[in-house]
């Protein structure tokens, strides 16, 4: 196989090549306190995970106010419009794209207002959505034939509408009777004028977490965002649990058995180092993989270097368990991120520097163990390789610090068709030939399970291994996500 037959795998105006998050969610119950701008440094300190749009919604025991745009969480509220949000409880979003198009209508909260339907005619109900559904189209069909009509492409409304549907005497009744109709993967934050709600799925796919101020509760999808409002982690919400709470205070309902099957790439690339999640450093496990992959793929080098900033422990991981010295080789420009602005034809010919830069005096003359979380699409190596070797590199030797990624995720990342992954259609030694690295290894299934640490078969990685925690429709295997 030439470079050339699997150039379609990596243009080179692409500069990033790992997976993409679906989103971060954040929720309040804090009566007294601003809680709206509570959820702003919350979902300020989740924006890595969605950088399409935000939102909030606050609600302050008769109504809900509903606040979101397209764009970062900076660029979506001001100081003035906080000033006006005002509340006892509040949720908040920030979304990348996995179904439903990235516009407008699809960004959330997503709020019922006024409908004849509530509990109480009138009462108003918000909801927030991590993850992706696998039987949205059968749940949208059996709704639109009940008469729902759908004003976004997002299958988040498809839950809020099912909620809207189902029977109850109140918001909590109608939520724990609807969710064991939802199969996928789903993190929710849901609030009423007056109490906030947090579910996580059966199989605690993506990870949702309860902290508390005093006697204020907050949940969030990481708990790096309880640590910004001055939060302390309590616990994780347990996959299949219900909670709500209110003035009384804080109840659970675990409404479905828990089959635990949290997402392998929280660790290796989604989740901030400084979160913990189910008990576990996400920085030291990060470390660990680096290290479980110098045992693995050991090289004769001269630096250990990551591509920042995710591979930064797992570069210091290997550095340590190799004895090779850890040093610096790339800055990154930090505020790229997702631009509005095309660039030229003479700027995505140069791609990867537009987000990278080389220090040309810690690479020359070096042979370079460099240290990624993934790979993906391709799309970074090649050119990534080539700027090293500019750069001075004597040898570069890649080293991934996950197994082959071979298969599509359907439960709320971003990976594309299997067609488009690399590693599904071509062999390790077409791989490298494409990159145009000395040498390319990945990390073990094995592997990765040591150094995540976590109980065998609790950890889904099926982008990895193609065994989904629940049956996915075989038509998803080759469709993008939006």
């Amino acid at each position: 196989m030439t470079v050339s037959n699997i150039s379609a795998f990596a243009q080179p105006y692409e500069t990033d090549d790992r997976p993409r998050e679906a989103c971060g969610v954040f929720g309040i119950f804090a009566p007294g306190e601003d809680v709206a701008r509570a959820t702003y440094f919350g979902l300020y300190s989740l924006q890595h995970r969605g950088q399409e749009s935000a939102g909030i919604a606050v609600g302050d025991g008769k109504a809900i106010r509903v606040l979101r745009e397209m764009g970062l969480v900076s660029q979506v509220f001001s100081e003035a419009q906080l000033e006006d949000l005002h509340g006892i409880v509040a949720i908040g979003h920030c979304r990348y794209s996995t179904t439903g198009s990235s516009q407008l209508c699809n960004a959330q909260p997503m709020v019922i207002v006024d409908d004849p339907g509530a509990p109480q005619e009138g009462e108003p109900f918000t909801l927030a959505h991590n993850g992706n559904l696998v039987n949205v189209a059968e749940l949208q069909e059996s709704l639109e034939a009940s008469g729902a009509k759908f004003m976004s492409t997002s299958d988040s409304e498809v839950i809020i509408q099912l909620i809207k549907r189902t029977s109850g005497r109140s918001w909590h009744e109608r939520i724990a009777r609807a969710l064991p109709r939802l199969s996928g993967a789903f993190s929710l934050v849901l609030a009423s004028a007056n109490e906030l709600f947090a579910a996580r799925d059966p199989w605690g796919i993506r990870p949702l977490c309860l902290g508390r101020i005093g006697e204020r509760w907050v949940v969030a999808s990481e708990s790096c965002a309880l640590d910004t409002v001055g939060a302390t982690l309590e616990r994780e919400i347990a996959p299949g649990e219900l909670i709500r709470i209110n003035e009384d205070g804080i109840t659970s309902l675990m409404y479905a058995e828990p089959v635990p099957k949290l997402c392998s790439f929280e660790f290796i690339y989604f989740a901030r180092p400084d979160s913990v999640i189910d008990g576990l450093s996400v920085h030291s496990v990060r470390v660990a993989l680096g290290r479980q992959l110098a045992t693995e793929h050991p090289a004769d080098a001269d630096m250990v270097m990551p591509v920042p900033d995710s591979a930064i422990p797992m570069a210091v991981g290997y550095a340590r368990q190799s004895g090779i010295p850890y040093g610096d080789g790339l800055v990154k420009n930090r505020y790229i991120g997702r631009t509005f602005i095309s660039p030229t034809q003479f700027q995505r010919d140069r791609g990867i520097q537009l987000k990278f830069n080389p220090l040309t005096a810690e690479l020359e003359g070096k042979r370079l163990v460099v240290i990624e979380d993934s790979l993906v699409r391709g799309t970074t190596s090649r050119p990534l390789v080539a700027l090293l070797r500019k750069a001075g590199a004597r040898e570069v030797h890649l080293r991934i610090a996950s197994p082959p990624y071979r298969h599509p995720c359907h439960l709320g990342m971003d990976t594309g068709r299997r067609s488009e992954l690399i590693a599904a259609q071509h062999t390790l030694d077409e791989i490298l030939q494409f990159t145009g690295a000395d040498s390319l290894k990945f990390l073990s299934l094995e592997g990765l399970a040591t150094a995540i640490g976590r109980p065998a078969g609790t950890s889904c990685r099926a982008c990895l291994d193609g065994k989904y925690p629940m049956p996915v429709q075989e038509e998803l295997q080759e469709l993008s996500v939006d």
